[in-house]
């Protein structure tokens, strides 16, 4: 797939199933998220990789952060089978570090590019993929849960499998409605 064809046809798929990325490609699309701008180099993101076994662990701490947080049972149950949606699923961390010169702001920028980056790279890859936000995003407890530290931020939640169905492209939409010039 060339890069054009790549940026101009991406779209997410919710749809996802078996299988997923092996090590090689998986290897992949993490020196994809390693490449986005990162101003200074400071790498202000981490990676957490759920997929066999891991995803259930990821279901129970889903469970947990719904219950600790006072979510209704119909959450708490959808929460747990949240991430069996696909056979991998990446958390993505912004993991910022004290700079004088680059903000917080920016690091957490840099660390929602590495989303798409890998997401990208696993479409490279004949993958599909999705990335996924929602409560689960925002939840102290489950942030603690995952060992994350006070200023560390959950970007998203990067589903990748192989689609479940063909995609049908969505309607295109003319760039000069959301250009404008100075």
């Amino acid at each position: 797939m060339d890069a054009l064809t790549l940026l101009l046809e991406r779209q997410s798929c919710h749809a996802l199933q078996e299988p997923g990325p092996d090590d090689v490609a998986l290897d992949v699309i993490f020196r994809a998220a390693l490449r986005v701008p990162d101003f200074r180099r400071l790498r202000p993101y981490r990676f957490m990789a759920a997929q066999g076994a891991g995803l259930e662990r990821l279901g129970v701490l889903m469970a947990g952060a719904a219950k600790a947080s006072g979510r209704s049972v119909d959450d708490i149950e959808r929460a747990y089978k949240m991430p069996r949606r696909a056979p991998l699923v990446i958390v993505v961390v912004a993991m910022t570090r004290k700079s004088e010169i680059v903000t917080l702001f920016e690091q957490q920028l840099t660390a929602g590019c590495a989303v798409m980056a890998m997401q990208m790279a696993a479409v490279a890859q004949g993958f599909a993929g999705v990335w996924r936000s929602g409560w689960p995003m925002f939840d102290l407890h489950l942030a603690r849960a995952l060992g994350l530290g006070k200023d560390d931020r959950i970007v998203g939640f990067l589903y990748i499998g192989t689609a479940a169905k063909t995609l049908n492209p969505p309607p295109e939409a003319a760039p000069a409605a959301f250009v404008s010039t100075l």
